[in-house]
Order: structure tokens, then C-alpha cells, then sequence
């Protein structure tokens, strides 16, 4: 099954894919923002170009694990974008993966400048692995609609 891992952002969406199997996470690409419109079509072009069957996208959780203002955003978006497409789409955790890929990045020696691309789509990656992860470990059903809810 292949799965398609989005970082929300207001500007740009990070993308990432799965390997087939499901094992994997890699980057895959960064949508700049124009238009819902924009937005929703060149995702599915992704959806249709590798078979996804499912979508994970980062869902922004305090520290302390409440929900913030950019959860309702996510919210939305997914709600109409699962409409859009006719796959489940999967809200997990993103705490500190932004963080985390800028720390990636900076010790790869990626400079400032050129990474404003990149860490969305590495961010993406994070997400999604850290979503397979969770399922190869058995920790949810790897059929949970939502594993935020579950």
C-alpha cells in the first residue's frame, strides 16, 4: 500500500511517499501554495501517479498535546481533501518535526538559504515514517482511520 505524507503549511506543503511495502518514507517533492484548487490538483496528480490509497498529514499538537489554531486548519484542509479525493486522510502528530528536519539539514551542511524547500518535504518524510513506524510496531491498526482518535 502506498502511502502519501503531507506537512501543512501556509505557504507550502512538503511531500512524502512510502516505499511499496510500506517500510519507508521518502521525500518526495514541495508544493508551493497558490489555490485550494492548485493545491488539491497537483496532489492528486501524486495520489493517481503512485497509487496511494491513503493520505497521513501532520497534524500541529502543542507540546503539551492540546490543539492549536493551525489544528483547525489542518482539520479543514483534510476534511476537503479527503472529500476531494475519496481516500482516507489520516491526521498523526508532527510535534517538533519541522525542528527536527532543520537540525537534519544544518548537520548536513545544507546552508540557510537553500533549505527553505527542502525541510518541508524532509518534515513530510518524518511524519510519514513516524506514522509507518507506529503501524510496524503494532502501536495502531494499520486500517485506523485517524490515529489521533483512535
Amino acid at each position: 500500500m502506498r502511502i502519501l505524507g503531507l506537512d501543512y503549511g501556509e505557504k507550502r506543503i512538503g511531500v512524502a511517499l512510502c516505499d511499496e511495502l510500506g517500510l519507508t518514507a521518502q521525500a518526495l517533492t514541495t508544493v508551493i501554495r497558490k489555490s485550494w484548487r492548485n493545491d488539491v490538483g497537483i496532489i492528486a496528480s501524486l495520489v493517481r501517479t503512485y497509487d496511494v490509497e491513503k493520505i497521513v498529514i501532520g497534524y500541529p499538537l502543542r507540546l503539551d498535546g492540546t490543539e492549536g489554531i493551525q489544528c483547525e486548519k489542518v482539520v479543514r484542509f483534510a476534511r476537503r481533501l479527503e472529500a476531494a479525493l475519496g481516500i482516507p486522510v489520516i491526521r498523526w502528530d508532527e510535534t517538533l518535526t519541522t525542528k527536527e528536519a532543520e537540525e537534519i539539514l544544518s548537520r548536513s551542511g545544507v546552508p540557510p538559504r537553500k533549505r527553505r524547500g527542502v525541510v518541508d518535504r524532509l518534515a513530510a518524510s518524518l511524519i510519514l515514517q513516524s506514522y509507518l513506524d507506529a503501524i510496524s510496531q503494532e502501536k495502531i491498526p494499520s486500517d485506523a482511520c485517524d490515529a489521533n482518535e483512535s
